[in-house]
């Protein structure tokens, strides 16, 4: 008896997670051309929708049956233009250039710290595929690209509208101590939730936590108020979430070996 094989899947399914990550790869080379004609605005907006189709894609190879290791790396070079050249451009045209009116010197700290997160997050995208399969899926180990990017474009955005009423050249010093520490987030060990179950024990363990559900509408309702600010404040919250929850453990193992 013959066996009856399916029809074989449109090549257009298979392309469509890729197509998102084409999109995701726009939008951060749009931002990096919007910064450098000085749209500050919309080349941060540019990094969120780049952050938003890079959670678009994976989900789409997935419900599609769809998944392969090009995408996987297509996926991450795609990440490496979004959330770590773009990011680093926009900054530097919006803040960090302004450190050589300081000095010469400043001058070179600054386009050397960009360098640093760009070359941080190539590190961090890398041993993140090195590690797949092999870490708790419930944490990233040190603060991941998009969410780096985030904290960065969010803080541009919040104050590049002109609403607070300070300006990248006046906030230069501050935009290198967030760039810093983003960087050096991205390569730590560091643990960070990932909003992710364990993938064990089937689905019930990749369930989210109701009271996360329930703060959903909450933080909608926020983003309606003052979208710029909220986002930059939610960023500064996870950022510090992590270095907060590995001082936690520390403190409480120091007690538990004094007791």
């Amino acid at each position: 008896m013959n066996e009856i094989k399916p029809p074989p899947r449109s090549r257009g399914i298979y392309l469509l997670p890729n197509l998102f990550t084409t999109a995701g790869l726009f939008a951060g080379f749009f931002a990096i051309i919007a910064a450098a004609n000085g749209q500050f605005v919309n080349a941060a907006i540019a990094v969120f929708v780049a952050g938003l189709m890079d959670g678009i894609d994976g989900r789409v190879a997935r419900l599609t049956g769809t998944s392969s290791e090009f995408g996987v790396q297509y996926d991450s070079l795609a990440d490496l233009v979004s959330f770590g050249l773009a990011p680093a451009l926009v900054m530097y045209h919006w803040s960090l250039s302004a450190l050589k009116f300081d000095s010469t010197v400043m001058g070179r700290v600054g386009w050397v710290v960009a360098f640093l997160y760009a070359a941080c997050a190539a590190l961090r995208l890398a041993r993140f595929n090195t590690q797949v399969g092999t870490v708790d899926k419930r944490w990233f180990v040190g603060l991941a690209s998009p969410a780096a990017a985030g904290l960065m474009m969010s803080f541009v955005w919040a104050f590049a509208d002109g609403e607070l009423g300070w300006t990248g050249e006046e906030l230069r010093y501050v935009a290198l101590a967030v760039t810093l520490v983003a960087a050096l987030l991205m390569v730590s060990r560091i643990r960070f939730w990932s909003f992710k179950g364990t993938g064990e024990g089937g689905a019930k363990a990749d369930r989210i936590p109701f009271v996360v559900l329930a703060l959903v509408p909450l933080v909608l309702a926020i983003l309606f108020i003052d979208l710029p600010r909220t986002l930059f404040a939610v960023g500064v919250v996870y950022a510090l979430s992590g270095p907060g929850y590995w001082l936690w453990q520390r403190v409480r193992r120091q007690k538990d070996a004094a007791a």
